[in-house]
C-alpha cells in the first residue's frame, strides 16, 4: 500500500492519478512491474500437472495488464504533455518495456503451455472469446519469434528494441520540427482573406510570446487557414513549404527522418525474413482481414481506376477556374486549398468559414452525445477525475443507471501535444469473479481553442473527426466481452478497426442530426436548411481527388513493405514518385517530403496497413446503408432498432470473432463496395 500511495503509476485501484504523476515516478514503477512480471512468468514456466485458463492464462493476464496500464499512462502523457523531463523518462524506460514484451513473445515454455491448453479437453469447454484469445496467442508467439533458434531469437529481440527506439525518434522529430516553426507576420495587410478567428488566434499566440503582430505555427488549426484563405500567394507558399518539409533535410539535421525511414524499413525486412516471410507486408497481414499483399494492391488499384475519371474531372475544373477567376496560370500545390475553397464558394454559394460559425463546441458535443444516446440507448453524463491539463473534460456512459464506460475528452491543439486525432484505451473491460472492470478511453483531437471569450468553433471536417474518434471510443467502451484479449478493440483485425469510426462520420451529413447540433456562435440560430442543402450538394466536392490521395498513401505504404528492395539503389522518394506517377493526377513539388512526417506507418502501427482506412470505409459505408434503409422506412436514420443490432453484432462483440462474421451477422451478407462509391458520388451518371 505504501508503494501504491508513493508512486501513482503503481496505483490500479481506480482511474490514473494524472495530477500526481511525475517523470521521476516512471523508472521505479516500470522497474517494479517488470520484476513482478518476470517473477510471474518464471512461476508459470515451471512444470504443471495440467495447463488451464485459471492457473495459467489468467495470472499472466493479471500481471501483464498492470504493466500495460502503467506504461499506457506514461505513453499517453508523452503524447499530450511532452516535456524534456518526461521525454527523457519515456526514452530511458521504453527499451526495458520493449525487451520484456519481446522476451514474452519468444518464451518457448509459455508457447508450449498455450499449445497444451489448445490441445486439452478444457479448450473445448472455453467460451468462444477465450478460445479466440488462445488461438491469437499461438499466432502471436509464432510472429514474435518463439519458434526461432536462440541466435535468431537474440537478433529478433535486437530488431524489436531498435525499431521501437526509431519509431519514437521519428515521432519526436516530427513534433520538435512542428513546435519549432513560427511564422511571424507584422503587417495585417499580408493576411488579407484570412478569417477573423484565425487572425485572432495568431494575434493571441504572438501576445503570449511578447511579440507584436501575428504568429502562425505548423499545428493544423494555425497553418491550414493560410492555405485555405490567404490571398497572399507568397505567404501560402512559405507555410506550405515549411509544412511539407518537416523533419527532412531541409530543416535541422538532428530532426531529419530520412535515415530513420531507411533503417526502419531494413529492420522490418530483416524481421520478415527471420520469421520465414518474403516481406514485411506478409507479416503485417497475418492478423488482418485481407488475404495477401497482392489482394490489397489489387483492391487499391481497382479503387484508383474507379476514382481516376472523377479526379481528372475535379482537377480540370479547378485548373480552369484558377486560370479564369484567380489569374493562376499554373496551379501550384500551395494554391490548391485556396482555389478549391474559392471554387466551392462560387459553385455552392457558401464558405467553410460561414458554416463553421454554426458549430460551437458545446452544441457539437451535445449533438454527438444525442446521436449515441438515441442509437444505443445509453446516457452520457459529466464526471470527474484527475486530468493532465485544465482543458480536458471527463464523462461517464451509463445504461439503465449502471456505469458501462468513461472517457477523457482532450480537444484543443497546444505545444507539446502530438498532432492529429486518436483514441486510446486507458483501461479495458474485464470481469474478475464478481467484480467488473469498466473500460476507460482517451479521445484526443487538435482543434482550435476558444478565443475572445467565445466557445471554440469547429469546421465541419473537425466535427467529422470528432465523430470518427468517438466511433473508436464506442467500440472500446460499449463492448460486452469480459476477457481482456478480445474486449473492445483488442483482437479486432487492424483493417476492421476503422469500421465503427468511419461509420459514425456518416451522421455528420444528416439533417436529423445537424439541426440538433448547430447553433450560430453569435446569434444562437440553428443551421438554416438552405445552407445545409448547399453543404450536401458540396459533400462530394473533389471526392475523386481525395480518394486518389488516400490510395496514393496506401499504395506507397504497401509498396515499401512488399516489393521495395531495402538494399537496392532506389530511394524511398523514388518509390513515392513511382506511385504518384501511376495513380496521382495532382503531383506535389519535388521538395515535398511527405514521407518524413508519415507517422501512421513509421510510428503509429499502420505499417503495411494504411489501406485499412479505405478497406474499412467499404465496410462502414455498407453498414451505414442499413441505417439509410431504416431511415427511408421510419423517417429517421437514428433508428434505435438498427442501432441495437449494430451494437449487438459489431460494437459489443469486440475481437471475440472474425470481423467479417460480425459484419455478416449485422448486414446478412458479404460487404459490397457499391455503398462507398455511391456515398462518394463516384457512380456513372
Amino acid at each position: 500500500m505504501n508503494a501504491m500511495s508513493a508512486n501513482p503509476l503503481l496505483d490500479f485501484s481506480d482511474l490514473p492519478r494524472f495530477d500526481a504523476v511525475r517523470p521521476e515516478h516512471v523508472a521505479p514503477a516500470i522497474d517494479a512491474l517488470l520484476a513482478e512480471n518476470r517473477a510471474v512468468v518464471s512461476r508459470l514456466e515451471a512444470p504443471m500437472a495440467s495447463v488451464g485458463w485459471d492457473n495459467f492464462v489468467e495470472p499472466l493476464e493479471d500481471s501483464t495488464e498492470r504493466l500495460a496500464r502503467a506504461w499506457g499512462v506514461v505513453g499517453h502523457l508523452n503524447a499530450v504533455m511532452d516535456t524534456p523531463e518526461l521525454r527523457a523518462a519515456y526514452n530511458e524506460n521504453q527499451p526495458k518495456v520493449t525487451e520484456f514484451w519481446t522476451e514474452l513473445g519468444q518464451n518457448l515454455n509459455l508457447f508450449q503451455k498455450y499449445k497444451a491448453l489448445h490441445g486439452s479437453p478444457e479448450f473445448g469447454t472455453l467460451t468462444p472469446a477465450r478460445k479466440k484469445i488462445v488461438e491469437n496467442a499461438l499466432r502471436d508467439f509464432r510472429l514474435g519469434g518463439a519458434d526461432l533458434p536462440d541466435d535468431k531469437k537474440r537478433r529478433f529481440a535486437e530488431i524489436q528494441e531498435r525499431q521501437a527506439a526509431l519509431s519514437t525518434r521519428f515521432s519526436e522529430n516530427v513534433l520538435d520540427a512542428t513546435n519549432d516553426y513560427k511564422l511571424h507576420v507584422t503587417n495585417e495587410a499580408d493576411l488579407a482573406g484570412l478569417p477573423e478567428d484565425a487572425k485572432q488566434a495568431a494575434r493571441s499566440l504572438a501576445e503570449k510570446e511578447g511579440k507584436q503582430g501575428y504568429l502562425f505555427t505548423l499545428h493544423f488549426p494555425s497553418y491550414f487557414p493560410i492555405l485555405q484563405y490567404a490571398d497572399n500567394r507568397g505567404l501560402r507558399e512559405t507555410i506550405y513549404r515549411a509544412n511539407v518539409t518537416r523533419a527532412s533535410e531541409a530543416g535541422k539535421p538532428e530532426w531529419d527522418n530520412t535515415q530513420n525511414i531507411v533503417e526502419i524499413l531494413k529492420l522490418r525486412d530483416e524481421e520478415a525474413h527471420l520469421l520465414g516471410f518474403k516481406n514485411f507486408a506478409e507479416v503485417s497481414l497475418v492478423s488482418k482481414m485481407a488475404e495477401s499483399p497482392e489482394h490489397v494492391i489489387g483492391f487499391l488499384e481497382d479503387m484508383a481506376r474507379r476514382a481516376r475519371p472523377f479526379a481528372e474531372k475535379d482537377l480540370g475544373e479547378l485548373r480552369a477556374f484558377a486560370r479564369a477567376e484567380l489569374g493562376l496560370d499554373t496551379l501550384e500545390s500551395w494554391d490548391v486549398a485556396y482555389a478549391s475553397e474559392k471554387l466551392r464558394e462560387q459553385r455552392y454559394a457558401f464558405s467553410e468559414q460561414e458554416l463553421k460559425q454554426y458549430f460551437p463546441e458545446p452544441k457539437v458535443v451535445e449533438g454527438l452525445f444525442r446521436v449515441i444516446q438515441s442509437l444505443f440507448s445509453v446516457q452520457i453524463r459529466p464526471d470527474s477525475a484527475p486530468v493532465w491539463h485544465q482543458d480536458v473534460k471527463f464523462f461517464r456512459i451509463e445504461k439503465d443507471s449502471e456505469l458501462i464506460g468513461q472517457f477523457y475528452l482532450d480537444l484543443y491543439a497546444r505545444s507539446g501535444k502530438r498532432g492529429g486525432a486518436w483514441m486510446d484505451d486507458a483501461r479495458t473491460r474485464r470481469r474478475r469473479g464478481a467484480a467488473l472492470q469498466t473500460p476507460v478511453a482517451y479521445l484526443t483531437c487538435n482543434f482550435s481553442a476558444p478565443v475572445g471569450g467565445k466557445p471554440a468553433v469547429f469546421t465541419h471536417d473537425e466535427v467529422i473527426t470528432l465523430f470518427h474518434e468517438f466511433g473508436h471510443g464506442l467500440h472500446h467502451m460499449l463492448t460486452r466481452i469480459e476477457d481482456l484479449g478480445v474486449s473492445g478493440i483488442a483482437g479486432v483485425e487492424w483493417d476492421a478497426v476503422e469500421l465503427p469510426s468511419q461509420f459514425m462520420e456518416n451522421f455528420c451529413w444528416e439533417w436529423d442530426v445537424l439541426q440538433h447540433m448547430t447553433s450560430h456562435v453569435d446569434t444562437g440560430a440553428s443551421l438554416p436548411r438552405p445552407l445545409f442543402d448547399k453543404m450536401i450538394a458540396a459533400k462530394n466536392f473533389q471526392a475523386g481527388l481525395q480518394t486518389l490521395r488516400q490510395v496514393e498513401f496506401a499504395l506507397f505504404d504497401m509498396r515499401l513493405h512488399h516489393d521495395y528492395d531495402v538494399n537496392g539503389a532506389k530511394t524511398v522518394q523514388q518509390v513515392l514518385d513511382e506511385v504518384r506517377g501511376a495513380v496521382a493526377v495532382l503531383v506535389p513539388p519535388s521538395f515535398n517530403r511527405f514521407q518524413n512526417s508519415f507517422s501512421h506507418i513509421f510510428a503509429g502501427g499502420y505499417s503495411a496497413g494504411y489501406y485499412s482506412y479505405k478497406w474499412a470505409e467499404v465496410l462502414s459505408a455498407d453498414a451505414y446503408g442499413a441505417f439509410e434503409e431504416a431511415g427511408a422506412a421510419e423517417g429517421n436514420v437514428l433508428s434505435s432498432q438498427t442501432g441495437r443490432r449494430f451494437l449487438d453484432e459489431i460494437l459489443s462483440m469486440g475481437g471475440s470473432r472474425p470481423a467479417l462474421e460480425s459484419f455478416k451477422a449485422f448486414r446478412g451478407r458479404e460487404p459490397s463496395i457499391d455503398a462507398l462509391l455511391r456515398h462518394n458520388g463516384m457512380v456513372a451518371a
